[in-house]
């Protein structure tokens, strides 16, 4: 037995060009992710980043190696299942944040749970200890357009966590906010993941965040490699 939560062998992922030609972004990736342990990821843009989250979370399959997530192999699932694998094992968090506008913000974090078909009680319950958690329990009525960028991601971050996932995807998750409001959004994204006892992998540019990580891995030529770049 493992206790990775997701891991990916010699993963590779190729997009056609068209006209037999193709541009390969991932070249025989193999990494894992232990619960608790956080992951930064870091590489020029368009290197494959978030390909790679996409591919971690069962949104896109790889054109070869194998991927598994909470012990299941999503490269040999189909894609109802990795629907289904995805929300119960996995949170998304997104540099602009996706909150529907028409809903509270109380809502917006509950609908992972509306979607799942959780008990609705139980699923306010747990929106409102999560806002609480990062400082907006008594605004949780209130509508998202009233928010800062950075009370809107940490709105997100709460969505993402909402079912208590074992593994935390974040792609660029302060890339829209300010330093000081990016660092205090890192902070809560590391605090609450490990609180929750969940791996997280994450996208950033700024090697102070990712600093903040247990190891911190760079794509190069699809290659995935250890340390942060020189």
């Amino acid at each position: 037995m493992t206790d990775h939560i997701l891991q990916l062998d010699a993963v590779t992922m190729t997009w056609d060009a068209g006209e037999g030609g193709g541009r390969t972004v991932l070249d025989g990736v193999d990494l894992a992710l232990a619960r608790g342990e956080a992951v930064a990821l870091v590489g020029r843009s368009g290197s494959g980043k978030s390909t790679l989250l996409h591919v971690a979370a069962g949104i896109a399959v790889p054109t070869g190696g194998r991927v598994r997530l909470a012990g299941h192999d999503l490269t040999a699932s189909s894609e109802e299942a990795r629907t289904r694998l995805r929300r119960e094992h996995v949170g998304l968090v997104f540099q602009f944040f996706h909150l529907l506008p028409h809903l509270t913000l109380r809502e917006n974090v509950a609908v992972p749970g509306w979607i799942a078909g959780d008990d609705r009680t139980r699923t306010r319950r747990r929106a409102d200890e999560l806002l609480a958690r990062v400082g907006l329990g008594d605004r949780a009525g209130d509508a998202v357009g009233k928010l800062s960028g950075g009370e809107m991601q940490r709105v997100a971050l709460c969505r993402a966590l909402l079912r208590g996932p074992a593994l935390v995807l974040a792609d660029e998750p302060t890339g829209s906010l300010d330093d000081r409001t990016g660092r205090e959004v890192m902070d809560l994204l590391l605090e609450m993941t490990r609180a929750e006892g969940g791996a997280l992998l994450y996208v950033t540019h700024s090697p102070e965040l990712a600093a903040r990580a247990d190891r911190t891995w760079r794509l190069v030529d699809g290659r995935l490699l250890p340390g942060a770049a020189a």
